[in-house]
């Protein structure tokens, strides 16, 4: 079979695997015959590039508009002036996406990493052998181009190439209509042809970037000094994730891959920092679904001389800022909801939303007996059974009841201190601590606190927790230099740590945390091992 004969696109329809192995070596014969003459397009180590495709469109469309302006009624003037445009010499490289085959002229359109162009051909301009070579060409093969912009007569600013060179082969047939449209699993174990075949998809992981940049000017404008903190430890901490274990073999020591960066910041407010945070990649050897990967990135930060209601105010402005300038408005569309990131947000305790949402007050419960019979009347399930106790119960209710009820961006607060290890309690009522977190589309995207300075009861929260995770089999440990840093002592601090996978979701309206991450973590295939 053969794959000369080129159409709009590569390939029209999903083809076998044995039809793309013949197109392979059919490829792979062109290449050995350019070998053979000397011509390895992979010998070639650069290509002086002068404009990207957009670059290229826009300053034409400009240069054509001020000429017409200019010139007004005086055709004459017009066209001599859109002549002399073409005295400019351009240079571009890119990947071939498509081609129309019109015998000696050709249109090809070539994709740079800024937009796609169309390059006119004709074996008049470029030699009659290069013409014979050129036609050998691949979709997909990588060229440069030599020549100058213009507009055809259908409207189309475009390339008419003088010289052109194969900067590198592309031995594997390009899929324009990629059937990894349809199948997810195949576009994410193949991002880079992911990438080549839809834009917008690149367009997702441009404003990724966009966002991370904007998250840091805002913390840096603010006096947050960026830091970095090992992401392997020595301790299997007692927080409720599981941890990657690596062996180092120097040390014949077991390691961690970090769960969170929260300790070693909390350290350096110790040593004298007001103001830190943390870009940090983290690895939970937990399950995977929509909204969680064993990998991820959250974004920490810690402020001295504040407390959690300084972080809600922080948080809430910081969304709405890079909201505004990533998208342009504080109101945005997820998944075909209206979310409106404009403050104020709305703030209630745990109690008043369990109280709202599932028509239950805490307060009423006098007992641990009284939460656990009114859990049982409403055919609510405590993971803690008959250990439960009033404030296990109420997050049972709040799982329940509440957290799919939070579209619209929420800030819960006052949680129990069952669930809240490192945060403060309340100094009124010492069941709750100073901790909150909010929602938006029915997902926690952020948790802070009030952070615990208190090493004495800091330590007694941590064994507790430890206690809990060695009798799931886990060999958790109290991180005891952490307790000795508390111990010099800790200024009253606020902390707050989200999820920056979950932000870019939101602000490119993605379905899933792998439409937002370059490569996800997949399942090994059987011809993977």
């Amino acid at each position: 079979m053969s794959d000369e004969i080129k159409t709009e696109t590569a390939l029209e329809e999903e083809i076998s695997q044995e039809e793309i192995n013949g197109l392979k070596q059919i490829r792979i014969d062109k290449l050995n015959e350019l070998k053979s003459k000397g011509e390895n397009p992979y010998e070639i180590t650069s290509y002086d590039v002068t404009i990207k495709n957009a670059d290229a469109k826009s300053e034409y469309e400009k240069a054509e508009a001020k000429i017409i302006a200019e010139a007004g009624d005086d055709e004459e003037a017009k066209n001599a002036a859109l002549e002399k445009l073409k005295e400019k010499t351009v240079r571009i490289a890119g990947r071939i996406v498509s081609w129309r085959d019109m015998g000696k002229a050709n249109f090809i359109d070539v994709r740079d990493g800024s937009d796609r162009i169309q390059v006119y051909i004709r074996m008049n301009d470029i030699g009659e052998d290069t013409f014979a070579e050129f036609k050998k060409w691949d979709i997909g093969d990588i060229i440069g181009i030599e020549g100058f912009v213009f507009r055809t007569r259908r409207g189309e600013v475009s390339i008419h190439a003088k010289e052109i060179k194969l900067l590198s082969k592309s031995l594997l047939p390009l899929p324009e209509k990629w059937h990894g449209l349809k199948d997810r699993d195949q576009r994410y174990r193949q991002r880079y042809v992911d990438l080549i075949c839809n834009p917008d998809v690149k367009d997702t992981f441009t404003k990724r970037s966009l966002i991370l940049k904007e998250i840091r000017n805002y913390l840096d404008e603010r006096g947050y000094l960026e830091v970095d903190t090992p992401v392997l430890h020595t301790l299997e901490i007692g927080a409720a994730a599981r941890p990657f274990v690596t062996h180092h073999n120097a040390l014949n020591l077991d390691m961690y891959l970090r769960i969170e960066t929260e300790l070693y910041l909390k350290r350096l407010i110790v040593g004298g920092f007001d103001k830190v945070y943390e870009v940090g990649r983290i690895f939970r050897n937990e399950g995977m679904d929509t909204s969680h990967n064993p990998e991820f990135t959250t974004i920490e930060m810690y402020q001295a001389y504040t407390d959690y209601h300084g972080m809600m105010d922080l948080i809430e402005d910081m969304y709405v800022t890079i909201t505004k300038k990533v998208c342009g408005s504080d109101v945005i569309t997820y998944q075909g909801t209206e979310i409106n990131m404009a403050a104020p947000w709305e703030r209630l305790t745990m109690v008043e939303a369990v109280k709202k949402y599932a028509g239950v007050d805490y307060n009423d419960w006098t007992t641990d007996e009284d939460a656990r019979a009114c859990a049982k009347e409403k055919g609510i399930e405590v993971d803690e059974g008959e250990n439960a106790t009033k404030g296990h119960v109420l997050i049972a209710f709040f799982d329940a009841f509440v957290e799919d009820k939070l579209i619209q961006p929420t800030i819960i607060y006052d949680y129990p201190v069952e669930n809240s290890p490192l945060a403060k309690r309340k100094p009124e009522n010492p069941a709750f601590t100073e901790r909150f977190e909010y929602f938006i589309y029915c997902r926690e995207m952020g948790n802070a606190f009030s952070e615990l300075n208190d090493p004495i009861d800091q330590k007694e929260r941590f064994v507790r927790q430890v206690e809990a995770k060695r009798a799931q089999g886990a060999n958790a440990e109290v991180d005891e230099d952490f307790i000795t840093a508390l111990e010099y002592g800790m200024p009253p601090t606020g902390g707050l740590g989200f999820g920056l996978d979950r932000l870019v979701m939101l602000l490119t309206d993605s379905g899933s945390i792998r439409d937002v991450l370059l490569f996800p973590t997949m399942k090994s295939l059987p011809n993977d091992k």
